[in-house]
């Protein structure tokens, strides 16, 4: 059975046999012209389902995410468990170590093992370890399975991230990473939710409603397993690592499926490649590349990763803070703000992801970076003289979030397509590591001091320096930036396998 079967097909005649893949003596190098052929497909419900398949993992990041922030209180009541506040943080750091190892150690597998069978692996260790924390019964369990899941989920980042960029036409590439990333709010809303109801007494016994929360996120995981299992190999690393005639069959299937017969080379005149094929590519490889041969895109790659990772982890992780610190909103009712500033977050990339293809990748990244920034710092000027209510805060933050999300996901946008196939996934997992570390360690502790001075100065201060870093990356984004929008991915950086 064909992994397009449950697809359309417009056409049922055998497709006209070409020779696309020509191989030379030594059976050694390739030539091919699916890279073409990929990009020049109209979007088709193929690519739909790629999206919904592969990009629901952000949906799970935000779910997980806002889930264990607003657990925290449940926590700490649980007769079983009794966490005391510096558990909820062990805890909280837990997830972030493991989302970082977990994100260097699959990427460095999806390189070299391929997408499909990581983004299985991946997801499967998600759906385990946040069922099992269901099942937890002290501190280090707790523990142990945060750092599990955030393993999976780190994972899930690199292996999706590579895929995608790799099967969808290049001309909808910009959009589509942006608004992917920016479903992670509707997993923050999903969860915010989801907190309201299982941590509502009236409705469910609270320390049933913890552990019942954490087995949504596993029930959601097993039906994006089985949503994934039609998805084929990325065409581009199965004709790079030593399978040009399976990466040729999967693009026949595609095409058959999107036009109803397979495109005609002689009559589009593709244009090809040609690659020696490889079946690994050596760190030592991998290090040169990022760090000698594009290090200029590497310094854009790490400032846009480090600048948005901060501004958000500062602002979102102490976001139920600074409403109950300062403005006197019940813990209990902090989801109820949290689902405007999630609408936010996803309305940006949804209506300024199209700017990406169009208008073009330098110019948005350096005007929702700059503007972002420049809305901190102003909105935190007006909360440093007290100018603003809960509501006018949640509507301040909406807004600057609207630019800001489409920001952030275009960090993950670069770094995915600025750098040649070999390495794409371990570049990815690299630049999250570092930009999750500082912005996920630094930010959020960084601004639980600010904010424990009771000083509305101290957290403008804070709030001036994650504006500072939004504009240094918009700086930065726009005089190295590549303009990659509508570009072949190997156009934008030629495979380390090309030859000319």
């Amino acid at each position: 059975m064909s992994f397009l079967t449950p697809w359309r097909r417009r056409s049922d005649a055998p497709p006209k046999r070409r020779p696309v893949v020509a191989r030379d003596a030594d059976d050694a190098v390739v030539e091919s012209d699916i890279a073409a052929r990929l990009d020049r497909l109209p979007w088709d419900r193929f690519h739909t389902r790629v999206v919904v398949a592969l990009g629901i993992t952000w949906i799970l990041d935000g779910l997980e995410v806002t889930l264990a922030g607003a657990l925290g209180g449940a926590l700490k009541a649980s007769p079983v468990l009794r966490f005391s506040n510096t558990d909820v943080g062990i805890t909280a750091s837990a997830y972030l170590i493991g989302a970082v190892l977990g994100a260097l150690f699959f990427g460095w597998l999806t390189d070299r093992l391929g997408r499909k069978k990581l983004f299985f692996i991946t997801l499967s260790l998600y759906l385990t370890a946040t069922a099992a924390t269901a099942l937890s019964w002290d501190l280090w369990s707790f523990a142990v399975f945060r750092f599990l899941t955030g393993a999976g989920i780190g994972g899930e980042y690199t292996a999706i991230n590579s895929a995608i960029q790799e099967m969808i036409p290049a001309r909808y590439r910009g959009r589509t990473d942006l608004i992917i990333n920016g479903s992670f709010w509707i997993g923050a809303a999903l969860g915010a939710v989801v907190s309201l109801i299982v941590l509502d007494p009236g409705v469910i016994d609270p320390e049933l409603g913890w552990r019942l929360a954490f087995l949504i996120g596993a029930v959601l995981g097993l039906g994006i397993l089985l949503m994934r299992m039609w998805i084929p190999e990325s065409p581009r690393w199965l004709m790079i690592h030593g399978k040009p005639d399976q990466a040729h069959r999967i693009v026949d299937e595609i095409e058959r499926s999107v036009t109803g017969h397979v495109q005609d080379q002689p009559q589009h005149a593709w244009p090809k490649i040609k690659l020696r094929m490889r079946d690994h590519t050596p760190l030592r490889e991998v290090a040169h590349t990022l760090f000698t041969l594009y290090r200029q895109r590497s310094l854009v790659g790490l400032a846009l990763m480090i600048a948005q990772a901060f501004f958000y982890n500062a602002i979102f992780f102490t976001f139920a803070l600074v409403l109950t610190d300062f403005f006197g909103i019940a813990s209990d009712q902090v989801g109820w703000y949290i689902l405007p500033f999630a609408a936010g977050n996803f309305l940006g990339p949804l209506l300024l992801g199209r700017l990406f293809d169009t208008v073009g990748r330098r110019v948005m990244i350096t005007f929702t970076y700059g503007i972002s920034g420049v809305l901190l710092a102003l909105s935190g000027y007006l909360f440093s003289i007290g100018a603003l209510s809960a509501q006018t805060q949640t509507i301040a933050w909406m807004i600057i979030f609207f630019f800001a999300s489409p920001a952030a996901s275009a960090a993950y946008l670069t770094v995915s397509e600025t750098f040649p196939l070999e390495v794409r996934a371990l570049a990815i997992a690299l630049f999250y590591a570092i930009g999750t570390g500082v912005g996920g360690v630094i930010g959020p502790a960084l601004f639980g001091a600010l904010i424990d001075t009771g000083s509305r100065g101290s957290v403008f201060a804070g709030y001036l320096l994650g504006s500072a870093l939004m504009v240094a990356a918009a700086a930065i984004g726009w005089r190295y930036g590549i303009a990659a929008e509508r570009r072949p991915l190997e156009s934008v950086a030629r495979p380390l396998a090309f030859l000319e």
